[in-house]
């Protein structure tokens, strides 16, 4: 019990120092943990790591993959869902097929299906690994799509890793597999947003900030256990709960809550990402010492390997860059279409009525409802529009989206989850661990540099921005201007606060802060109504709404007004 008090201090003295030191020397900190945990692995009395990969896969990803979810913008998400379910899906089943191919080449004895099995982990991108990309300069609309993609695409390689191992051992049928994964997202959507839902109805009748917290700390498991239990997909399932809570939250959780939330949330991930990747190292010499022992060879290992890392950058290269032509050309016809949707947002209700009743069969009259609607469909499209505009996606882009694809703790976590009677079971989790680390070292250790090197011109942005402040703020006053009720009239000198009545006071100044919590909660409906509009920056939204919630905590913690 003692050594390993030890050992979890000395690994939290270590990834906080990683953190730290990371930065300064220009090298991300995941990678200087991997470098110590190799390291460590190799020192003679440092025992070998033997890690239940089911920690892994249940213990640690879900939190991982809520919080991250928690955080990402739901619009940008809900714009790049085409190229995030193509990444997640499709581009998995592409590599998966092809590094199977590969690999029931290269491996003796290995068959077609064990070879799809080990295709599988190493296909998907590592949610821990895109940590990475974050601390480079690559745009926030590559940074959606690849995180987008990190939340998903471990469930699609988990789901075909499982019907790989079943078609080894029995008759594989393709339309019962396509079924299983049907059923599993199905499954994981439902319970994840039913969790999600009563996530945020208990925790917004909570009162104490700590208490919430803690519960939070609940939800991405409470979400994925009972999902796996029923055959469903546990990673989705905590995505979509991290989902909800991220679009409802704000709208039903106090500030203090959703800081405490936050603050806590970012020392859990630092702790179970540093944890994950220390892990990664040091179960080098463990997986060494397997395939030493069965005399399978090293050095083929690693040349299998590196071949297997080739081939998804090249399989993912090939796909990715179709994906972005075709983004491009959808954002080139949604902006020739700009005028006509702007025409049709200047027109009053009547207007929008005839164009409703135009298109629809009986040519019956819109109800009210679906004015409201029909008009906040129009306004999203203009937002997006904008949005695609404003943010292209060119060759840099696809660069970054390729190179960005790293393999990490999923992969090694997924090869060890092989069954004992896999053939050569100890050389395929070696090729797994290689293909993961040389990702890591190989794309993580150069993605800052070539980044840079390939990076446009930084454009003037300075009116664009004076322009998107003065739109935010002009919204935030008229917000405030429907507030009822107008600002009365107080002491305001020495003078007049001495000769104030105390009561009358202590009244006014009750008056005053209520009237002030008031506006700036009209103010937050007014930015998270533009939010899901999309018709501002996600990243200004945010600010903005951290600012109001800064100056809502200081204010209530001044108390109310002594009676």
């Amino acid at each position: 019990m003692t050594e390993l008090l030890v050992i979890g201090v000395f690994a939290i003295v270590v990834i906080a120092g990683a953190a730290v030191l990371g930065p300064r020397i220009g090298v991300a900190a995941p990678l200087v943990l991997v470098v110590v945990g190799i390291v460590a692995s190799l020192v003679p009395f440092v025992p070998d790591a033997e890690i239940d990969p089911e920690w892994i896969l249940a213990g640690v990803l879900p939190p991982l993959l809520y919080s991250s979810a928690v955080s990402m913008p739901s619009m940008n998400f809900r714009r790049e869902f085409g190229a995030i379910s193509g990444l997640s899906v499709l581009l998995v089943l592409a590599s998966s097929l092809v590094l199977g191919l590969f690999f029931a080449w290269v491996v003796p004895g290995l068959g077609f299906w064990w070879g799809i099995a080990l295709g599988a982990v190493v296909s998907p991108t590592d949610a821990v690994a895109t940590s990475i990309v974050k601390q480079t300069s690559v745009s926030r609309r590559a940074i959606s799509i690849l995180d987008g993609e990190s939340l998903l695409n471990d469930a699609t390689a988990l789901v075909l890793l499982r019907t790989a191992i079943a078609a080894a051992a029995a008759s594989f049928s393709f339309w019962g597999a396509l079924g299983d994964f049907a059923r599993a997202v199905a499954i994981a959507v439902v319970i994840g947003w039913f969790v999600g839902w009563v996530n945020v109805y208990v925790r917004a009748r909570v009162p104490n900030a700590a208490v919430n917290t803690a519960l939070s700390f609940a939800v991405p498991f409470v979400a994925a256990v009972p999902t796996e239990y029923l055959h469903g997909s546990g990673l989705v399932a905590a995505v979509v709960a991290g989902l909800f809570t991220g679009i409802v939250g704000p709208r039903k959780l106090p500030p203090g809550h959703r800081l405490s939330d936050a603050q806590n949330w970012q020392t859990i991930e630092l702790v179970l990402e540093g944890a994950v990747f220390l892990t990664m190292g040091l179960e080098l010499a463990g997986i060494l010492g397997d395939v030493q022992q069965e005399h399978s060879g090293i050095g083929p290992a690693l040349l299998i390997a590196v071949g297997a890392l080739v081939l998804t950058v090249v399989v993912r290269a090939a796909y990715v860059v179709p994906l972005l032509l075709a983004l491009s050309a959808s954002a080139k016809r949604g902006e020739r279409m700009r005028q006509r949707f702007e025409e049709m947002h200047a027109q009053d209700r009547d207007a929008m009525s005839e164009v409703i009743r135009e298109h629809r069969p009986g040519n019956r009259a819109p109800s009210e409802r679906e004015l409201d609607r029909f008009a906040v469909r129009i306004r999203r499209t203009l937002a997006d529009i904008a949005y695609y505009t404003k943010a292209p996606l060119g060759w840099r882009e696809g660069t970054a989206v390729v190179w960005a694809g790293m393999r990490g703790a999923v992969t090694v976590a997924a090869a060890q989850t092989l069954p004992h009677g896999t053939p050569q079971r100890s050389l395929l989790v070696l090729i797994a661990f290689a293909v993961a680390l040389l990702s890591l070292v190989v794309q993580g250790g150069t993605i800052g540099p070539l980044l840079r090197r390939i990076a446009a011109p930084a454009p003037d942005t300075a009116e664009r921005d004076v322009e998107e402040r003065q739109r935010l703020l002009g919204l935030m006053r008229t917000a405030a201007e429907q507030v009822p009720g107008t600002r009365e009239e107080g002491p305001r000198t020495r003078e007049e606060l001495q000769a104030a009545d105390p009561a009358e006071l202590r009244a006014w100044m009750g008056r005053e802060k209520a009237r002030r919590l008031a506006v700036l909660e009209a103010q937050r409906t007014a930015i998270l109504d533009a939010r899901d509009d999309g018709t501002f920056d996600a990243e200004v939204l945010e600010s903005m709404l951290q600012n109001i919630d800064a100056e809502q905590i200081a204010l209530e913690l001044r108390g109310a007004p002594a009676r």
